[in-house]
């Protein structure tokens, strides 16, 4: 009987669950507060105040390390790597000690997963399907200058889950079909999946792709240009304009597509207008998609969690129905997700890679 830790460190929260085989014997999020991270100049300071609520939330829940046969963390901001399950090794832990994509607290989930199995006798460390998952054809990466290539940041862990789920339902092998995902949440990416590959996506994370509620996507790169050299705002402030106070927030004030939808539902014309372009861009997304793959789609799915929004549902079918084939999975569930690539390795059914 496998039975799996998940730990996924988020900027002010650790969420943390066990699983026995498929079925959740925990879940919790861990809060933390302003004052209890000030004194962290760098995320990875972190380390050993977040490893010890995991410890005592555990001991608290009567549930004992021993037995465990694996912990799998959130991967972190290591190197472009292909989808997968990871070991945690010596060049893995370095590399999201160092950060060398960036700091964010993902980067923690390798690092305390690692350092809980080592203590536990036969239990093994993995991290899955960090956010720079590369499977981008060469073509994808080519912009109009070659200083300034294509990136892949996206919601990789979520796409692949939810790619497996729609397989399974179909009877077929994910490496089989060819699939288009939009995960809509913060972020929006969407993503051509080619037979188990996803070989184009936008950067969800700094300026590609339709905006969403609080990222800015694509812009105009000209005024874009003339923004930055205008002399009235500083490199972070700019930055800011493009991931964390774009689109929705930009818009309307608010990064909840929940609450803007209330506004549209109410009558007010701006919301609407505003949902309608997110939608339109999120649509034409998934018609380039379907480009990609030229026009061999077994699947369109729409996930994260504005799929539960009925408003920005309504908009996006008025623009994707005609393409049919669509599949609605709302929300994401990452800690199941995770669970779920340590299992199909602890069972044989994926093949653990390396990371170099």
């Amino acid at each position: 009987m496998n039975r799996i830790l998940v730990i996924n460190p988020g900027s002010t929260s650790t969420k943390i669950a066990v699983y026995e085989e498929e079925k959740p014997l925990l879940l919790k999020t861990l809060r933390h507060s302003d004052e209890e991270l000030k004194g962290y100049s760098v995320v990875v300071d972190q380390y050993s105040f977040r490893k010890q609520v995991i410890l005592d939330e555990l001991q608290s829940a009567g549930l004992a390390l021993e037995g465990l046969t694996a912990v799998v963390g959130r991967g972190g901001l290591v190197k472009p790597i292909e989808s997968g399950v990871y070991a945690v090794t010596e060049k893995l832990k370095q590399d999201l000690k160092v950060g060398v994509m960036g700091q964010h607290a993902s980067n923690l989930g390798g690092l305390i997963a690692d350092e809980i199995a080592s203590g536990i006798a036969g239990a093994r460390a993995f991290i899955a399907d960090p956010v720079v998952v590369d499977e981008l054809e060469d073509v994808a990466r080519i912009t109009g200058h070659p200083l300034l290539p294509r990136t892949s940041v996206f919601h990789a862990l979520n796409h692949k889950a939810v790619g497996r789920r729609f397989a399974a339902h179909a009877e077929k092998a994910y490496e089989e079909l060819n699939l288009i995902v939009a995960h809509m949440g913060g972020g929006v990416s969407v993503g051509a999946h080619r037979k188990g590959r996803i070989v184009d996506v936008n950067n969800a994370l700094d300026g590609f792709g339709p905006f969403s509620p609080e990222r800015a996507g694509t812009l105009p790169a000209g005024k874009l240009i003339d923004l930055c050299f205008s002399g009235k705002y500083s490199q972070e402030e700019v930055r800011a304009m493009v991931t964390g106070k774009g689109g929705l927030m930009a818009h309307l004030g608010t990064n909840q597509a929940y609450e803007a939808a209330q506004k549209a539902l109410s009558g007010d014309e701006h919301a609407q207008l505003i949902l309608r372009a997110m939608a339109y861009q999120i649509g034409k997304a998934i018609g380039g998609a379907m480009v990609v793959l030229k026009g061999q789609v077994d699947g369109i799915i729409l996930t994260g969690g504005m799929a539960h929004n009925k408003v920005v549902l309504g908009y996006l079918r008025e623009y994707i129905d005609f393409m049919g084939k669509l599949t609605i999975y709302p929300g994401e569930d990452e800690m199941e997700a995770l669970a779920g690539n340590a299992l199909m390795v602890l069972r044989g059914e994926m093949a653990l890679k390396t990371y170099e």
